[in-house]
């Protein structure tokens, strides 16, 4: 399924976590974080494993990804060795990425949050990584903060962290996403009316704690 310009608004009235609530797996974990909280973002995975001290394969990427992707980058576990920074958030910038996802740090924070370019990490690195060419390969299915993520799966972040779902699980999705959103509204116009949620919170409790 394709993500048109119709599916990607209706997805920015939405947030990650609506649809966290549907999900058993293929959500990044909470280590995986955006440099800045403003950014929402939404686009096709074009995906990275890239190891040791090499990124060429990340500038491989950019060359080839099509506009609006989701550059998705496995690092392999490496948690020291920073692949991306001020170079290569404004090459992805240049070339019409939506953002990168880095399962590993990045570097050149500053820089990066005053271009306000979307860069999703596990935190930040003084010591980078050079392109050598000595590894790495794109467009495969890799691994990114725990999740699975194929090429062209929709990549849907914020400031609350990354899920990951096939393009024809989009549109079932989205539709369940904008039903708990529309309850969700009502549910905190009750709470402002009444003072507290409506179900039977203690119910609830007695049945899963066995209290009497």
């Amino acid at each position: 399924m394709e993500l048109t310009a119709e599916l990607r608004e209706r997805f920015m009235n939405i947030d990650p976590a609506q649809i966290g609530h549907y999900l058993q797996g293929n959500y990044m974990l909470p280590r995986i974080k955006p440099l800045s909280g403003k950014f929402k973002i939404i686009g096709p995975a074009y995906t990275v494993r890239t190891l040791e001290r090499d990124n060429n394969a990340l500038y491989y990427a950019l060359l080839k990804a099509p506009r609006g992707s989701v550059i998705v980058v496995d690092r392999g576990g490496d948690e020291v060795f920073a692949c991306a920074g001020e170079i290569v958030a404004a090459t992805a910038r240049q070339r019409g990425m939506e953002a990168l996802v880095i399962d590993g740090p990045a570097t050149d924070s500053a820089a990066i949050l005053r271009m306000e370019f979307p860069v999703f990490c596990t935190g930040l690195s003084s010591v980078t990584t050079n392109p050598c060419g000595s590894n790495g390969v794109v467009d495969v299915p890799v691994c990114c903060g725990g999740a699975v993520v194929n090429p062209g799966d929709i990549v849907f972040g914020d400031a609350d962290g990354v899920i990951v779902f096939p393009p024809e699980e989009a549109l079932r999705l989205l539709e369940l996403a904008e039903k708990a959103t529309a309850e969700e509204a009502e549910l905190k116009a009750y709470i402002r009316r009444t003072g507290f949620v409506d179900w039977d919170v203690e119910a609830l409790y007695r049945a899963g704690s066995g209290a009497h």
